[in-house]
């Protein structure tokens, strides 16, 4: 296990390499977010994806999302995707919207039991668009042990995962302990499946249909 304080150019240049480095050895990483620390691994590593979900005590029916480094990898990570879905990329990526879209049929991966589908997001944070951008897709969910609030600190995905992570990127205290929100886009209309930062309001001005759960 080590660990590298990206909160500095040449730490955030050095974490990045070293993180992607990891990657590329079938190993799992935890960086930050704009909303919670992460732990991830290679989306398309069958066994790295396999140990982020052992390292939070997590099952095959609840798979990881994926980041992305850029917007044009919706295209290539999903299919059939909606007008809706493309406002809402437009309006709130990079930034804290996950959307659930039917995934590429073609794509040789298994993040468990997705039913044909895909959790994608890019991330509003530095250090993190820093390893994607040398990584490509990363299975990436909430640096905890499941049951465990999401990790807001370095010193907190350590505490909670410690050995079964090989790098941790450490940028200081996240600048949101809100996950991101959740919009399905794979039905007639879009869903919120989790509430988030983004306000209902807000997420209306750009999609007037979205369906809202009543709390």
């Amino acid at each position: 296990m080590r660990r590298f304080d990206t909160r500095t150019d040449a730490g955030r240049r050095t974490g990045a390499q070293i993180a992607a480095d990891a990657v590329a050895r079938g190993e799992v990483i935890v960086m930050p977010t704009d909303t919670v620390y992460g732990v991830g691994a290679d989306a398309f590593d069958r066994k790295a994806v396999a140990a982020v979900l052992a390292a939070k005590g997590r099952g095959r029916d609840m798979p990881p999302p994926v980041l992305v480094p850029h917007v044009k990898a919706l295209d290539g990570l999903a299919t059939q995707v909606p007008a809706s879905a493309r406002e809402l990329v437009a309006a709130f990526w990079p930034g804290p919207l996950t959307l659930v879209c039917r995934a590429q049929p073609s794509l040789d991966w298994d993040l468990g039991d997705t039913n044909g589908t895909v959790a994608l997001r890019m991330p509003l944070h530095r250090v993190a668009l820093a390893v994607l951008e040398k990584t490509g897709p990363l299975a990436v969910t909430s640096a905890n042990r499941t049951g465990s609030p999401a990790a807001t600190t370095c010193d907190e995905a350590v505490e909670m995962l410690g050995e079964a992570v090989s790098i941790y990127l450490d940028a200081g205290p996240s600048p949101s302990s809100v996950a991101s929100t959740i919009i399905d886009v794979t039905g007639e209309v879009p869903r919120v499946l989790r509430a988030g930062p983004l306000a209902p309001d807000r997420l209306r001005e750009i999609v007037p249909d979205l369906v809202v759960p009543q709390p």
